[in-house]
């Protein structure tokens, strides 16, 4: 019996009481900070994904030509499991591709592709044409 993905819900502050400034944090339904993006690391093109412990999980490294690279733990120097490279950098629309490295280093095929409106403050991420995640905000009632 093959098992149906479930659902979570994921929201993001820089607000958020546990953040560090220039922190971009990831809530649970229940408030806890379950990730966090370092966004004050040096060098200026790194970012640091961690897990809810402060823990990284992953580095990302943002280079000249516009493509990105994600590497597992804190440094560059580890195994690369993905590169992302925009597709369209429109005023209105951006569009990137995800490619997923594997273990012989070697790209996959387009894994993934995110499209989004800047001005929405919105994406939508999908395999093949099956929406497998959207980010969006969400107006609070009074």
């Amino acid at each position: 019996m093959a098992s149906s993905p479930i659902p979570v819900d994921l929201f993001v502050s820089k607000k958020h009481p546990g953040l560090i400034g220039g922190d971009l944090g990831f809530a649970n339904a229940s408030g806890n900070v379950t990730f966090r993006v370092n966004r004050q690391s040096s060098p200026k093109n790194k970012r640091l994904f961690l897990g809810s412990t402060g823990n990284p999980l992953i580095s990302i490294y943002r280079y000249r030509n516009g493509s990105w690279q994600g590497f597992t733990g804190e440094d560059d120097q580890k195994q690369c499991i993905f590169r992302v490279q925009r597709t369209v950098n429109k005023l209105t629309r951006t569009e990137l591709e995800v490619f997923l490295v594997g273990e012989n280093g070697e790209d996959s095929a387009s894994t993934l592709k995110v499209k989004g409106c800047p001005f929405q403050k919105s994406c939508t991420i999908y395999r093949g044409n099956d929406v497998v995640a959207q980010v969006q905000i969400i107006d609070k009632c009074c």
